[in-house]
């Protein structure tokens, strides 16, 4: 087997996988209220369905980069596709609500072990200068399973049982774990890590206290609820302490001297204000385009597609342009279209037609493309070999807290000045709800442009600066 086989094949192993895990959570998000009616509870209880999986993945990322070196990445990986595949079983075997939150949870668990991973190995198997376009390549599921999840879930629900959205992971699950065991490249264990149990208990506790609040506060009263805000006051508190403590010893759970590497922090400014400009994205066009325009779920849905394949495609073009040139030119242009698009999305009024809408969403995946995997890349491109495990998992825990932050950035945001234009303005549900949107999505494009200075300060690989 040639050597450009066999690093394409690892690619296409942690795809197999990780799409999976991606795909699942999205299918889930549509049926929700089916799950509702089912076990006869309230919306608050099934948001655990989806709130306990992005806990749960937090507080296992800190530790998978320990794991994947004590142990090896690609014995850990398998262990965390297996798990998932347990707890796709358990889903689907479940009679209450609390057995399927607890599947959820090893769902979460599987994925923490696995997403961090992932990216490591394909690193390891490629040589700095083909890391761009093999990343482009991986970044793709991570782009089309959330636009196709919801339609697939929604076409499971409506036509099979709903234990048949957990059961439809098992084929994909055993393909990965097949693919994995056969074609990923082992690593040698390092026996001399030290497990920092202290230091785990303190990054675990605040880490999920930090998301147990982004997840419940998605509206204006939960977000201001005093225990809430108690808990997230403890959580980063807490990360704080977490940080300090790992400074001192010298086995740290994470190597947070990756930090002192400027290309990668000003990756990790770059992928979190890509991550926030998704997930307002994600957040406020449902809403823009039922309750604005009041079109139906299906042009919803529709309009999510072209998006996610042209930010596949321009990942992979970035992918190739980052190789070749380096981070400044694909990095800094992805995030100003990023940017561009979410003005546009400030402006739409209600005679902007469905087909403006959804080639402005295109724009916004072009500039997803080019701005967010290629800055992940160069970010751990720009760090030691043996850190690429502990920085991988750095980098995912930080954009699903900034994914999770920017949902309730812009829930709260949109759902206070709805009601200020309904109630003080006198504006029609309609108008209120555009005019809120469009605040919404200028404020994201403020965020995501203030990330722009620091992109263009990214070394790629040839540069020879001492950071």
């Amino acid at each position: 087997m040639g050597k450009l086989q066999q690093k394409w094949l690892v690619v296409i192993s942690v795809i197999t996988g990780t799409f999976t895990v991606i795909l699942n959570n999205s299918m889930l998000n549509p049926v929700l209220p089916e799950f509702m009616r089912i076990f006869d509870t309230d919306a608050v209880g099934v948001s655990w369905i989806l709130t306990i999986f992005m806990i749960a993945m937090g507080m296992t990322m800190p530790v998978t980069g320990f794991l994947g070196d004590r142990y090896g990445k690609k014995k850990i990986y398998i262990i965390g596709l297996s798990l998932f595949a347990f707890g796709s079983i358990l889903g689907a075997v479940s009679q209450w609500l609390s057995m399927i939150i607890i599947a959820r949870t090893i769902q979460g668990i599987a994925g923490g072990l696995m997403m961090p991973n992932a990216m490591a190995l394909i690193f390891q198997a490629f040589p700095r200068n083909e890391r761009g376009y093999a990343v482009g390549i991986y970044g793709v599921s991570a782009m089309v399973a959330p636009a196709i999840g919801p339609t697939i879930g929604g076409i499971i629900a409506e036509n099979f049982a709903w234990y048949y959205l957990f059961l439809f992971n098992l084929p994909f699950a055993a393909l990965g774990i097949f693919f994995s065991t056969k074609y990923l490249i082992s690593t040698k264990p390092d026996l001399s890590r030290i497990f920092d149990w202290k230091g785990f208990a303190i990054i675990t506790t605040g880490v999920g206290a930090v998301l147990y609040v982004l997840g419940q506060g998605r509206n204006f009263e939960e977000a201001m609820n005093w225990t809430n805000l108690g808990i997230l006051l403890l959580g980063l508190i807490l990360i704080i302490v977490f940080v300090r403590y790992e400074l001192k010893i010298e086995s740290p759970l994470l190597e947070l001297s990756v930090f002192k590497v400027k290309t990668y922090r000003y990756s990790i400014i770059a992928t979190s204000a890509a991550s926030i400009g998704l997930f307002s994205n994600l957040f406020l066009l449902p809403y823009l385009i039922q309750e604005a325009y009041e079109l139906s779920m299906i042009k919803t849905g529709l309009i999510f597609l072209p998006s996610a394949l042209a930010s596949g495609a321009f990942m992979t073009l970035g992918g190739r342009i980052l190789d070749k040139k380096g981070p400044k030119l694909v990095v800094p242009t992805g995030l100003i279209i990023l940017t561009f698009a979410s003005l546009m999305f400030g402006f739409v009024d209600l005679s902007t037609s469905y087909w403006m809408l959804l080639a402005i969403n295109i724009v916004h995946g072009l500039g997803l493309g080019f701005g967010n995997m290629p800055a992940t890349t160069a970010g751990m491109n720009a760090i030691p070999d043996h850190l690429v495990a502990q920085g991988s998992a750095m980098n995912n825990l930080i954009r699903q807290i900034s994914s999770s932050l920017g949902i309730v950035i812009f829930s709260v945001y949109y759902e206070i000045r709805r009601g200020q234009y309904i109630l003080f303005d006198e504006l029609t549900v309609q108008e209120a709800t555009l005019q809120a949107i469009n605040e919404a999505f200028i404020l994201a494009a403020i965020i995501v442009a203030s990330s722009i200075p620091f992109a263009f300060k990214m070394k790629g690989i040839e540069d020879t600066e001492k950071e």
